[in-house]
């Protein structure tokens, strides 16, 4: 890699907590078990899926490692497991 790129394997979503912006659009959710949980869960579902998307695409296009890859997307699972588990498993 050359020196440029290197500077793309700190933190890839430097200051995202799970939280997204209101005006982001995410598709409704349409299950027939509404709830306001599931709705979060719903929205956090699409952020991951997004997410993952970007790092893939970085990696593929040698922005960043396959390692630092792995592990961004494996830190991001684990928020979304946190995120299923306080939201759903009650």
């Amino acid at each position: 890699m050359s020196e440029d790129l290197n500077a793309f394997e700190g933190p890839i979503f430097p200051g995202l907590d799970g939280t997204h912006s209101p005006l982001e659009a995410h598709t409704s959710y349409r299950g027939e078990d509404w709830s306001p949980e599931k709705l979060a869960f719903h929205q956090n579902l699409e952020q991951f899926a997004e997410r993952v998307g970007l790092i893939v695409a970085l990696q593929g296009n040698g922005k960043v490692s396959q390692d630092h890859a792995y592990s961004e997307i494996k830190q991001i699972w684990k928020q979304l497991k946190e995120s299923h588990s306080e939201l759903l498993s009650k």
